[in-house]
């Protein structure tokens, strides 16, 4: 069981990245994905997760209106779209799966990625 992060990088300001995550190993639509972020000195926090089916999508606050979470079943991959970035955006981004049929507590989750880390800064 494996799940790969990519798409991290570098950013400015009011930017955009789009988050992949390639699920290995596993039926991917046998579980509810979340995308969750750790700073520096900071706990690890959910920023998203998405349904099996994707029929429901959760989103933290901080991130409502400008983060898009979505998946392909049939490619086993995952995606977060991360508009309008701001520096407080800036983390380790990981991707994790859980057997629960809706999950949003950190707790829930049993296989993690590796991150990917996001910068934003002018």
């Amino acid at each position: 069981v494996q799940l790969q992060a990519s798409g991290g990088g570098l950013v400015q300001p009011g930017e955009s990245l789009r988050l992949s995550c390639l699920a290995s190993g596993f039926t991917l639509d046998d579980y509810v994905i979340g995308w969750f972020r750790q700073a520096p000195g900071r706990e690890r926090e959910i920023v998203s997760a998405i349904s099996r089916t994707a029929n429901t999508s959760y989103y933290a606050d901080s991130v409502k209106g400008r983060f898009a979470i979505s998946r392909d079943n049939a490619k086993n991959m995952v995606y977060l779209q991360m508009n309008s970035l701001k520096p407080e955006d800036t983390a380790v981004y990981y991707c994790a799966a859980s057997g629960s049929y809706y999950a949003t507590r950190l707790a829930e989750y049993i296989y993690w990625g590796q991150g990917t880390q996001v910068t934003v800064s002018s």
